[in-house]
């Protein structure tokens, strides 16, 4: 296991290209994996679906996104280069305590605007002025979001069952977009990591996860974090 005193101040083993090319006759070959940019257009839309991050306009396909294009079949759709994690009430998160008054932890969910977490839905009962006691800065934890506001600030909860203080393990990341193919399809991918790593793995909606388990599983686990982020971030690779 790795010492949880790796964990204070998130040492916890955290550790453009555009092509003008079009086509009159469809969407332009995305098996040299173009990077294009909002508004760009990809090609006529006849014979073709618009999917994620693709509008049709005047019978053309046009990018609403700048990332990689791709085409399946007949559904053209972009895949975003990065992504900002937006909360949504109950989504499972990892956090990193950046602040605290008498009564209230700042949280650091990864999203545009910290996130609060009232003493009232702490780990513990806690005093008046003794949040620091409970959770110091630096620290990390799973929480859930409890309530998002229309600004998109949020209020976090750490009452639930096996929400906690993470004391073991190392934290790493990837963009929550690329969730989908860390997790594969029914879960696989990721039943499979855990196994060849014998590994316990918890993936949060905000893109960063938990790995509890030894040295040699953990650096397995981020070797495969690492290859996912850059197999998506390739250009001018055979999708």
């Amino acid at each position: 296991m790795v010492a949880s005193t790796v964990m204070k101040g998130w040492p916890v083993a955290r550790l453009d290209t555009m092509s003008r090319e079009s086509s009159a006759d469809g969407p332009r070959d995305s098996r040299r994996a173009l990077v294009v940019v909002p508004g760009e257009d990809l090609g006529v839309s006849e014979g073709y679906e618009a999917g994620h991050g693709v509008l049709v306009v005047d019978g053309r396909l046009k990018s609403t996104k700048q990332g990689r294009m791709n085409t399946k079949g007949s559904t053209v759709s972009v895949e975003p280069l990065h992504t900002t994690y937006m909360p949504r009430p109950g989504d499972l998160v990892i956090g990193h305590i950046e602040g605290c008054t008498n009564n209230i932890w700042f949280v650091d969910i990864g999203a545009p605007f910290n996130s609060i977490l009232p003493m009232s839905l702490g780990p513990a009962k806690v005093e008046f002025g003794g949040t620091r006691k409970i959770l110091d800065i630096g620290d990390s934890i799973l929480c859930r979001v409890q309530e998002v506001e229309e600004t998109h600030q949020s209020v976090v909860t750490m009452k639930g069952l096996g929400l906690r203080k993470i004391k073991s393990g190392a934290l790493d990341d990837v963009d929550p977009h690329l969730l989908g193919r860390l997790i594969g399809k029914g879960g696989n991918f990721l039943r499979d990591l855990k196994l060849e790593s014998e590994c316990r793995i918890v993936v949060a909606e905000n893109g960063r996860l938990w790995i509890d388990g030894d040295l040699d599983g953990i650096f397995k686990v981020r070797n495969c974090l690492k290859e996912i982020s850059l197999e998506a971030r390739q250009v001018g690779g055979v999708n």
